[in-house]
Formats: structure tokens, sequence, C-alpha cells
């Protein structure tokens, strides 16, 4: 029996673990670095051990202070999450070793399927239909061909690459950054197959020979090869899911599967498929199985690893459950990782936290609460939101409901982006593939269309003014904007959601109601042809309803120093209030390219002097353990790199100048 469980991960994952441990009874115990202190999961676990350290390598990749951890703290069970040490087989063999139980498969079976290559071979023999595959680059005549890392998963040091010129450079790059993440740089080749489908089966093992398929998922929505939507179950032919079903078992009983773990296939738009990869895991994506067929996965994983049987009687997949996962990042801006404070992380509606549900609703399986700090050590996923229903439209339309109306103050999600995809006609009619995202570039405007942006910024503008009232320390009585001479206006300038400054000039009657309104660049509201009538109905320091040509429309005003965050009936708006009166900053040289988050410049590919076009590659930056290029924005000439190989920087670091006007 385990007694106390160790979970060698952090975040979401770990509360997740721990939520069943409660439930059933089992201590827990968090490991944590230095940036995660004070993370959610660590206050959530009976006993905490720091892990000296902020980056993955010191710390959550540390086998020898995972297994110290356990000594002191007396666990007697180790749950490797996903990700960091979860599929190292070095790492399970040294639990064992260390007389602890492992929750996962045992070593030499993660250490066979952890070699993809090796994998393909052996599955292959069981039957297990596969891609062509290359480890030597040379070798590689007919593409489109797909650069994937042999350890670990994710999407991590992947790479499509469509020519023959292009390949030595993608192999180096997917290899770096696999590297990175998993600490071993092997890559392989493999074919690509156009409009494929991510589809992957939930297996089971358990001690005494039982292989079982619980379902399967779909994962075909993904950026930089990564999921972000999921669904259960897989929307093909009953053959197909069959055949799949079938493949998966096979697979399992080929290595003598035990605990949770995934076949991953690719789908071709003919219905033939073929095994990517295995994870000897339990996967991000976990909740639409769990959701769907009513079981704990995580239960499940620890009753297997304590030697007891699979239930003799497992329930069939039932409704259709939805995962979408929230990642702090700016997807509009080639999926730029974000940082900074959750100042307000609310999702409406949900019925329950890492757990099942009763009927249709919502589950939310969340590492952040507000007041997190987001950081950038680790992954940018910040929580799953996930929504089960009787059919896949009625889970699509709750699921997409909630993150709409969700309120996420102080980082940038991918929230509208999420939406929009779901509230998409091709995702309705399951027109979807792993290219999904590359042909519908309509999916990452924004939820608040611009036309609705001065309303937005007007609402803000309001409720900063009634906050003003409310503090006031004399004439608290008066209207906010009193004024001798009432046509002069007031005026309050932002900076919104695109860096462009936007300036709302509004009047108020002596009453306090707004006898007119004008933004920029309109000079007055007479003057504006088709702005919208608008009539105050309500102001508060938090709330705003504005009768709108007739509609009335509610905002939620949440302001945060000069930052407002506004959430209305037609999207969300993050502003920054500008001073009246600003005070003189340093000027900033012309041509400067800016670090967009911290991180650390893993490349620098030019030299001071040499010339350049727009686009061109000068350096690499790292961060939340993904590669990112930063390019020329102009044609020039590079004056300055202040930051050379292996330099830190922080958000807003002159990364590199490029002089326009020595580009003849």
């Amino acid at each position: 029996m385990i007694n106390r469980l160790l979970v060698a991960n952090r975040g979401e994952i770990a509360r997740r673990v721990f939520a069943t441990c409660r439930a059933m009874g089992v201590q827990t115990v968090a490991v944590y670095s230095d940036a995660d202190a004070d993370a959610p999961f660590v206050a959530e676990a009976d006993l905490g051990v720091r892990l000296p350290g902020s980056s993955p390598a010191e710390t959550y990749l540390r086998v020898d202070l995972i297994l110290d951890a356990a000594r002191r703290s007396g666990a007697d069970a180790v749950h490797p999450g996903y990700g960091f040490l979860a599929e190292n087989a070095e790492f399970a063999a040294a639990v064992t070793d260390a007389g602890l139980t492992w929750v996962g498969p045992p070593a030499k079976v993660i250490a066979a399927m952890g070699d993809k290559l090796a994998a393909k071979a052996l599955l292959a023999e069981a039957g297990v239909p596969m891609l062509p595959s290359w480890t030597d680059t040379d070798e590689v005549t007919d593409f489109p061909v797909l650069v994937k890392a042999s350890a670990g998963g994710g999407g991590r040091g992947m790479r499509i690459v469509r020519d023959a010129d292009e390949l030595a450079e993608a192999a180096a790059s997917a290899s770096r950054e696999a590297a990175a993440a998993f600490g071993d740089g092997t890559v392989f080749i493999e074919r690509y197959v156009e409009r494929g489908r991510h589809v992957e089966v939930q297996i089971f093992g358990d001690s005494h020979g039982r292989v079982v398929a619980l379902g399967d998922r779909e994962c075909s929505i993904q950026r930089r090869h990564q999921k972000i939507v999921e669904e259960a179950p897989a929307v093909v032919p009953e053959r197909v899911r069959t055949a799949l079903h079938e493949a998966a078992v096979a697979a399992g009983h080929a290595v003598d599967y035990l605990g949770a773990g995934t076949v991953e296939f690719l789908l071709a738009p003919g219905g033939e498929f073929f095994f990517l990869e295995m994870n000897t895991r339990l996967q991000v994506e976990h909740p639409v199985t769990e959701l769907c067929t009513g079981l704990d996965l995580v239960g499940l994983q620890l009753l297997v690893s304590e030697g007891e049987p699979l239930p003799a009687s497992l329930p069939e997949s039932a409704g259709h459950a939805i995962e979408v996962r929230l990642c702090a990042e700016d997807a509009a801006a080639g999926w730029r990782p974000a940082t900074g404070t959750l100042h307000r992380f609310t999702v409406g509606g949900v019925a329950t936290e890492f757990g099942g549900l009763a009927g249709p609703g919502l589950r939310l399986d969340s590492g952040v609460v507000a007041g997190s700090v987001v950081g950038v050590h680790y992954d940018s996923m910040l929580a799953k939101v996930i929504a089960w229903g009787r059919t896949r439209a009625e889970a699509t339309r709750l699921l997409a409901s909630a993150l709409a109306r969700a309120e996420l103050h102080g980082v940038t999600t991918n929230r509208d982006l999420l939406v929009r995809v779901l509230r998409s006609a091709a995702f309705a009619a399951v027109e979807i593939d792993t290219g999904f995202l590359d042909r519908h570039p309509e999916v990452f405007a924004p939820l608040l269309p611009a036309d609705r942006l001065p309303i937005t910024a007007l609402a803000a503008a309001l409720a900063g003014a009634a906050h003003r009232r409310a503090t006031a320390q004399v004439l608290g009585g008066l209207p906010s904007g009193w004024r001798n001479v009432p046509a002069v206006p007031q005026v309050t300038r932002f900076v919104g959601p695109g860096g462009d400054e936007i300036e709302i000039r509004y009047r108020l009657d002596r009453t306090g109601r707004l006898a007119d309104w004008a933004s920029t660049p309109t000079k007055d509201a007479a003057e504006s042809a088709g702005a919208p009538d608008v009539v105050l109905v309500e102001v508060t320091p938090d709330r705003v309803v504005l009768d709108v040509d007739g509609v009335r429309r509610a905002y939620r005003v949440h302001p945060v120093g000069s930052a407002v965050f506004v959430d209305g009936p037609d999207g969300a708006a993050s502003l920054a209030e500008l001073p009246r009166l600003p005070l003189p900053t340093a000027a900033v040289a012309a041509g400067s390219l800016l670090a967009p988050l911290p991180g650390v410049v893993t490349r620098v590919h030019v030299q001071v002097g040499q010339r350049v076009t727009a686009g061109d590659p000068l350096l690499t930056l790292e961060a939340m353990k993904l590669e990112h290029p930063v390019l020329a924005p102009i044609d020039g000439v590079v004056a300055e790199l202040p930051v050379p190989t292996g330099g830190q920087v922080q958000t807003g670091a002159v990364l590199a100048v490029v002089d326009e006007k020595d580009s003849r």
C-alpha cells in the first residue's frame, strides 16, 4: 500500500495527483524550485521539500535531489507526472532501486519506448503500422519530412521541413531544443503526412497481464506541434476506431505494459493510420477520457502500482469532452510566451476541479490562481479548461462561452484564439488536422472587434473617474468632472492591446450624465460619422453599464496600477492608462530590437557591421523551454550586438540595433 506519495513535478499535474491522493487517504509530498516556492501545488501538499535553484536542470531534472527529498520526507512512492523525468528510464530505475514504489511502467518499458527509433522497430514486429524514417539527413530525398526528438515529446524538438536546403539547420535547431528540454538531443526524420490527424488511444495495463483500451482522443489542433485542443472520443468511423484500439493494445502487450500509457497515431485522410509514439506516462489531456468514462486515471495508476488488477468491468465511453490548454502566450505574435502576475484568474461556471462531473458541465485543472507569478523557467501552460456534454456541439458551446467570459488579467493568454477555434465552422464540421491553424489565420484575430475598442476604453475612463470620486478626500459629493465651464471635456489616454494610443474625450453634465464623447482620431462626437450613440446607465469603480445604440452593455473594470482590464460582452481588453504629465524617459536608438520577455541568448547569427535583409535571423532567444528567433525588421547594417551568446536579458533589453541609414 502507498502511504506517502512524492510527486516529482509541478503545477497543475502536481495538484491533479494530490486531489486523488486526498480522496484515497494518501499523504503527499511536493518538491519545488525557488521559482515555485509560493505556487499553489506547494501549499496543497502535506509536506514540501525545496530544490535549490529555478531552472529545470537545477531542480526538477535532478534525480539525486528528488531521491533525497523522498528520503527526507519519508515518501514510499514517487509519481512523475508528465514532462521533466516522467519518461526517464534511469529515474524510474533509481526510484525502484531505492526501495520506493514507482507509479508508472517499469524502467525497461520506458527505455524501450523512450527511444522512438527502437520503439518503431519493436512495434513494427507486433504488426503496428509505421511511417518510413531516417537518422541521416543525407539519406532523405523525399519531402516534406518531420524532424522529431527521439526522447521526450510535447512538440519540442520537432520541425516540418519542405526543402532539402533547410533540413540540416532544422535538425540542428531541433536537437538543441530537445537537449534543453529532455537532456537528449538525438533526433530522427519521418515522412510528413499532409492533412494528417493526430489521434491517440488511452491504454492501461496491470501486473496480471491485462492491457485494455480506455477510449480514444482527437488531438489535431496544435501549435508548434504541441496540442492545444483535445477531445474524446475522436470523430472517426467505428471500423477505424476498432482498428486503432486493437493496434494500441497490441503495442501494450508487445512490451508487457503496466500503468497508464498512450499510443499515438497519425490518421491519413483516407483512413490509414501510422504509429507515432507511445507515451509511457499520464497525458496532459487525460481529463477528457476521465469525463467520458467516469474513471479516475490517477487512482487507477496508484492501484496497479500497488499490484492490484484492473477492474473486471470497465465503463464504456459516453458523451463528449473537449479540453483546451490555456497558455501564457501571444498567439498573434508568433506564440511569444508571456510573463507577469495574474492579477485575476476566474473561470465562471466551473463545477469541479481536478475531478469528474455528475452531468454536463465544466472542469478546471489549473496550476495557477489569482496572484500567481508566471516566469520564464517552465512551460507556458497555465491551466486546462474541460467541458463535458451529451454531444460534441453541446460541449463546444459550453466551453467556448466559459472561456469568453473568463477574467484573465495581467498576463497575455491564447484565450481568444481558443474561443475562435471552438466557434469556427471548420471545427464544428470536424474539418480538422494538424495544419488547422495554418489554414485558418482568421482565428488569430482578437475577440474584441476593433470598432468596439473605443466603447471599451470609454467604460475604462468612466470607471476611473468614478474611482477618483469615491476616493476623493474633499467635495466627494460633486459629480465626476464637475467644472465651472461644463463644455470642457475630460481627457483620458490609453495604450491599447496593439500598442497604439487611444484618446477618450467625454463630458458629463452637472447631474453626472454623459453629455457627449469622442475617441481618437475623432475630434468630437458630432463629426464622427457612424459613431455609436451612448447613454450612461450605471457607473461604479468596477462596473459600467452603457446603452449603445439602444442596446444595453455591461462592462467589468479592474484597475491595477496604470493597467486597466475590461471585460465586456464583445470581448476583453487590456489597457494601460497614460499619465497626464509623463516623465521624460531615456531614448532608445532607432532600429533597436528589444527583448519581448526575459530569456537567454543561445545563438548570435551575425556580426557588427554585417549587412542584413529584413527577416534575416540575428540571434536566438530561449525562454519557456522554446527557441524564439529574433529577425531583422528592416534592411540595414548591424550597428550593435550588446548581448553575447549565453547572456541573460530582461524584458525590454536591447538585443540588437540595425541601422537603416547604412543599408545602401
